[in-house]
């Protein structure tokens, strides 16, 4: 793989020898995402997996965004 970039090659390279954060799979509201866990239950959005499109344009389902998971459903 070739990349063309004016950055330097420090700054293209960083984090990739480090260790990953441990992120979970979690289902919430229909919604499979990967989240990474910040508190029993609760977890940063890293991304969607598995949504519909209108899913993508929701803000509170945006990558950094916190949700609740581990629960059941309120109806």
């Amino acid at each position: 793989m070739t990349l063309y970039t004016i950055m330097p090659l420090e700054n293209v390279l960083d984090g990739l020898s480090g260790e990953q954060e441990p992120s979970q799979e979690v289902w919430v509201n229909g919604v499979f995402m990967q989240v990474l866990p910040v508190a029993p239950g609760m977890g940063k959005i890293v991304r969607l997996i598995h949504c519909g499109l209108d899913d993508y344009l929701k803000p509170e389902l945006a990558p950094g965004s916190f949700v609740m998971f581990g629960q059941p459903p309120v109806s």
